[in-house]
C-alpha cells in the first residue's frame, strides 16, 4: 500500500470520527429538538460517510478488491439519512414541539 492511500485512509477515518463525536455532543448539548436533529442528520452522516469511504479504500488498497456492500452502505446512508432528519423535524414541528427561546426565530409560523 502506497503512502498517499494510507494518508488518505487515515485522514478519512479520523474526520469522520471528529464529525461522529462533534454530533454526539451536538445532541446532548442543543436546546430542542430542531437543532439536536440538525447536529444528528447532518454531522453524523458526514462523519459515517467518510469513514466508510476510508474503510472502502483501506480495502481496495489491501486486497484489490472493490466492496460493494460498502458502496450501498455509502449510498443508502447518503439517501436515507437527511431525508429521515428532515422528516422527524417536519413532525416535530407540526406537531407543536415548542422552539429554543435562545435566538431561533420560526420562518414557517403564520403569527407575525
Amino acid at each position: 500500500m502506497s503512502a498517499v492511500a494510507e494518508w488518505t485512509i487515515v485522514i478519512c477515518i479520523l474526520i469522520g470520527t471528529f464529525l461522529s463525536i462533534v454530533a454526539a455532543f451536538g445532541v446532548l448539548k442543543l436546546p430542542d429538538v430542531y437543532t439536536r436533529n440538525h447536529a444528528a442528520s447532518k454531522s453524523t452522516t458526514l462523519g459515517v460517510l467518510l469513514t466508510l469511504l476510508g474503510t472502502l479504500i483501506y480495502f481496495y488498497a489491501t486486497d484489490g478488491e472493490f466492496n460493494a456492500r460498502i458502496v450501498l452502505g455509502i449510498v443508502f446512508i447518503f439517501i436515507t439519512a437527511p431525508v429521515a432528519g428532515h422528516l422527524i423535524s417536519r413532525a416535530a414541528y407540526h406537531t407543536g414541539v415548542e422552539l429554543s427561546e435562545r435566538s431561533v426565530q420560526d420562518d414557517l409560523s403564520q403569527k407575525k
